[in-house]
């Protein structure tokens, strides 16, 4: 049985303890790419270029993005799961009480793929559809007549704009050159 003059002095110990060898979760995430020297954004946010190692707040779904010339971008909707240690109520204990430090260190691999090449040819009938105004169904842009107006254009009452006479040289005047200085 506990005096009561030992008691503050057990907790002042347990308080002491905590506060020298208080634990705490050091989260790490790398990522690697093949090949490597990709740039990397987490969350929209610039981080290196690949392999790149980052300190990791907290876990969850996070916004992996990978950039690099010659290469496809590639955007990935990662989820990093937390450890059992780090789910609520476990994580106070384990990121306050446990003594000496915890790593939790997560690899991601990725592979990007070589950037397709389209030939000249395929470019010059892309760009012939366009011009004819042929697009998919999906991407459908509507193709006004020559000379009509698009329903949302709103078109001022006649008497609402003042006409200015052109400056001398526009409109079909003649313009004097300057004389030789």
């Amino acid at each position: 049985m506990l005096t009561n003059y030992r008691l503050p002095w057990i907790a002042l110990l347990a308080v002491g303890f905590c506060a020298l060898g208080g634990g705490c979760v050091e989260r790490r995430m790398t990522v690697r790419t093949n090949p490597p020297g990709a740039l990397l954004y987490v969350d929209d946010y610039e981080v290196g270029t690949t392999p790149v190692s980052v300190n990791v707040t907290y876990y969850g779904t996070r916004k992996i993005r990978l950039v690099k010339d010659g290469y496809e971008t590639l955007t990935v909707m990662q989820r990093v799961p937390a450890p059992w240690y780090q789910i609520p109520p476990l994580d106070l204990v384990s990121d306050n009480f446990v003594p000496g430090q915890i790593r939790d260190q997560r690899t991601l691999d990725f592979q990007l793929k070589p950037q397709a090449v389209t030939s000249g040819a395929e470019l010059v009938g892309r760009a012939e559809q366009l011009r004819r105004g042929v697009h998919s169904a999906t991407n459908t842009v509507p193709v006004l007549a020559p000379g009509a107006r698009p329903a949302t254009q709103v078109i001022p009452p006649p008497g609402s704009i003042e006409t200015v006479p052109a400056p001398a040289g526009v409109g079909g005047q003649q313009v004097h050159p300057l004389p030789p200085q």
